[in-house]
């Protein structure tokens, strides 16, 4: 019996991580994801570039981060944001938006970043300014990790998750405001593009911001509309992504 339950607990294990590297090697996103160093390298010229090499080391550790404490934390959430590669289950809206944010914008911000520090269009950013921008970006990274692994129903694509029992989470970064995730890659997305030492890259940071708060608006009427308990907890917590603010 003994035995049985470790080959078991070891299968899952298995799988588990087996998981989280499909998620990571497959579609454009993961690819995305893990070649951001190299991308921005390349797009830059050359291959000596610190900031693009700390920005997408960072990044990709970030995902790798928030993907393994998934899989500890809720597995299943794992099989659930696969839904993304194909848009499976999506909102209508959401198979427009989601390549948008996910992959178009930010893949933008990095060719964007690496063609301006090879052409040089903008002007010097002090290097102040540039690690200000880069501890931004890791708190956005942060927060948005921390939404993921505080939501077992933290999706990819936008549904409600009957087939899961999908509740309200109410809990982490869910007491200051209702969308943390969107929060958390809205704010990593705009500080980016100082962080890289571009205001160029700034251009398509905004159009990707400008998209979150359009799939905010959109998500968070479907779920006031679709969801059981969200409309009680849109009462207690008012701000959809800034508190204060909106």
């Amino acid at each position: 019996m003994n035995t049985l339950s470790s080959r078991e607990s070891t299968g899952g294990r298995t799988s588990r991580w087996r998981t989280i590297v499909q998620q990571l090697l497959t579609g454009v996103g993961g690819a995305l994801m893990l070649l951001s160093p190299i991308l921005l390298c390349l797009a830059a010229g050359r291959w000596n570039w610190l900031a693009g090499w700390l920005f997408g080391l960072t990044l990709l550790i970030s995902i790798i981060v928030s993907r393994v404490l998934v899989a500890v934390k809720s597995p299943g959430l794992l099989a659930e944001r696969a839904r993304w590669v194909k848009g499976e289950g999506a909102e209508g809206w959401d198979q427009l938006l989601l390549p948008v944010v996910g992959v178009y914008g930010p893949l933008a911000v990095l060719v964007v970043a690496g063609l301006d520090e090879r052409f040089g269009w903008s002007p010097p950013i002090s290097p102040w300014v540039q690690v200000v921008a880069f501890a931004v970006t890791l708190a956005g990274f942060a927060f948005a990790t921390w939404a993921m692994v505080a939501n077992r129903f933290f999706s990819a694509v936008v549904r409600i998750q009957t087939d899961r029992g999908q509740t309200v989470v109410t809990s982490g970064p869910y007491r200051f405001v209702r969308h943390p995730g969107y929060a958390g890659g809205m704010l990593a997305w705009l500080a980016a593009p100082l962080a890289l030492g571009s205001l160029w890259a700034l251009l398509p940071g905004v159009l990707t911001a400008i998209a979150l708060v359009i799939r905010t608006i959109l998500e968070d009427r479907m779920l006031h509309a679709d969801l059981p308990g969200y409309a009680e907890y849109a009462q207690r917590t008012r701000a959809r992504l800034l508190p204060g603010v909106w």
